[in-house]
């Protein structure tokens, strides 16, 4: 196999230390640059002793000089209660992290994806949204911070390939979850089963028939693996996500039954600009990467449950104030 210098920006987060542990077990020499807003040092601190893993606390709206071979750009806020709570420095994380990345592809002859995001599809009008869907986001709301900030770090990647010829690679990722999931992210299943493992009410915003697709970190992971060696004509974008659809509410009651928790449904309002629907047509990740999701969803939530029975969830701080 070929060693590569891999960069992953956001790689102490969620996804990305996933994405490090398994860079830095396939012998590349993977950099880690974080700023941990929302990830924290634990999520890689088994990797710090490895001869091939460095970890940088940097923050990727300002530049940065490295000497690298690939880049997995994942750096941004990913959760509402988190990109709300600085959505100018959302927007900027995108945008000006997108460049900065970029500018260093350009420089070093770097192969780069950017990560993406199922939300710049908006509240979809189409259903399943394939690539080709050009969305239904609203740019002055709430939530436009993240989705136009994302679709914005897609221009700038498709105008570096186009004007540049920078060796680009963009991944749609669709709700993701799995161990190592921040308690206190706000997404829908770190919230249920923290609220269930703690036999408090379950939380639905609105009446819970909006639905998702949920797909496992491995499956994720090893999508955008797949997308990084694949064929130089695939550039992107790319869905990458579990076309399995599930309603809120089934959810909730799966998490109810699979921690065997007296929790019981409460409903508040939905939330302003919240999709309705969510599932991702992956058809051209099954043609061209030959991809598709493999642990299914109550398999995943049993491995992210006995996760969470693992951690002292006062050992994790709410990284803002609204919770």
């Amino acid at each position: 196999m070929n060693i590569q210098r891999i960069l992953v920006t956001g790689g102490a987060g969620f996804l990305g230390s996933h994405l490090c542990e398994r860079l830095v077990e396939e012998g590349h020499d993977v950099i880690c640059v974080d700023n941990f807003f929302t990830s924290q040092k634990t999520n890689v601190s088994h990797l710090l002793g490895r001869p091939n893993f460095e970890l940088i606390r940097h923050d990727v709206t300002e530049p940065i000089w490295l000497e690298v071979d690939r880049i997995y750009n994942l750096a941004c806020p990913a959760a509402p209660g988190h990109y709300q709570y600085n959505p100018i420095k959302t927007t900027k994380t995108s945008v000006m992290g997108a460049i900065n990345v970029l500018g260093m592809a350009k420089r070093c002859r770097a192969r780069v994806l950017q990560a993406s995001t199922s939300e710049v599809y908006g509240d979809p009008e189409v259903h399943p949204q394939p690539e080709s869907y050009r969305g239904a986001v609203n740019p002055i709301g709430p939530r436009a911070c993240y989705d136009e900030g994302k679709r914005a770090a897609e221009t700038l990647f498709m105008d570096y390939h186009r004007m540049n010829r920078v060796d680009v690679r963009i991944v749609r990722i669709f709700n993701t979850y799995g161990p190592r999931m921040h308690p206190f992210d706000g997404r829908v299943v770190s919230n249920f089963i923290r609220q269930a493992l703690a036999g408090e009410d379950i939380t639905i915003y609105g009446d819970g028939s909006q639905t998702r697709s949920f797909c496992y970190r491995d499956d994720l992971v090893e999508g955008m693996v797949r997308m990084m060696n694949g064929p130089s004509s695939l550039v992107g974008p790319v869905n990458i996500g579990n076309p399995g659809e599930f309603t809120i509410r089934e959810l909730a009651e799966l998490v109810i039954r699979l921690t065997g928790s007296p929790s019981r449904l409460r409903f508040e309002p939905l939330p302003s600009d919240d999709p309705t629907r969510r599932r991702p047509d992956i058809t051209l990740a099954r043609t061209h990467l030959q991809w598709e999701p493999t642990v299914p969803l109550a398999d995943g939530l049993a491995r992210t449950i006995a996760w969470f029975r693992t951690i002292n969830v006062s050992d994790y701080r709410p990284p803002t104030p609204n919770y």
